[in-house]
């Protein structure tokens, strides 16, 4: 087994191919020339969602190409569908989605956000993930399947969202932003 030890958190100039550095993120070289930061998978704090309309992650670096929504146990007071939203340094956008979602025999669709799922009832709790992946520029589609043992359902999404700027930003929400989470946790990890 090897040990790779770094000794300094400072750049020592160009590294020989093949070699890792180290100053806040990790490097790896395949030529003298070329070197390619490598990003490691940050795991935010998860957040309660026991109260409130919505759950915000702020702060994603700009480096990101994907996150990762992870539910447990996660319910609303309501029946509205849960939203994930996306945004950047103007804030959250909630217009431009193409976004569907399908459990059992239901479908649905929104152009508000991306849907978790097609249908929710106030006394299901879900887990699961769904994961937002750059595709190119501001462009960001969504996929993921999540599941209601307590309902009975199991979902899948998709959707794809063009952003005016740089992701900086998610939200956790409802279709008619008034029902409140009641239950359970989500917390998202995002990497390069």
């Amino acid at each position: 087994m090897s040990i790779l030890v770094l000794t300094s958190d400072t750049l020592i100039g160009t590294p020989a191919t093949g070699n890792l550095e180290y100053n806040g993120q990790f490097f790896g070289t395949d030529s003298a020339s070329s070197r390619a930061q490598l990003q490691r998978i940050v795991r935010a704090t998860a957040q309660n969602s026991t109260s409130g309309t919505s759950i915000d992650f702020t702060g994603i670096p700009a480096w990101v190409e994907r996150i990762t929504v992870m539910w447990n146990g996660v319910s609303t007071n309501g029946s509205s569908l849960y939203l994930i939203q996306i945004g950047d340094s103007g804030g959250i956008e909630n217009t431009g989605y193409v976004s569907g979602a399908f459990d059992n025999s239901t479908a649905n669709n929104s152009t508000i956000g991306f849907l978790v799922a097609s249908q929710n009832i106030n006394t299901a709790t879900w887990g699961g993930a769904i994961t937002l992946s750059n595709l190119s520029g501001n462009v960001w589609v969504s996929s993921g399947t999540i599941a209601s043992a307590t309902a009975g359902y199991l979902a899948s999404s998709g959707g794809a969202k063009t952003l005016s700027d740089v992701l900086d930003r998610v939200r956790i929400t409802t279709v008619n932003g008034t029902d409140t989470f009641d239950a359970g946790s989500i917390n998202i990890m995002y990497e390069g």
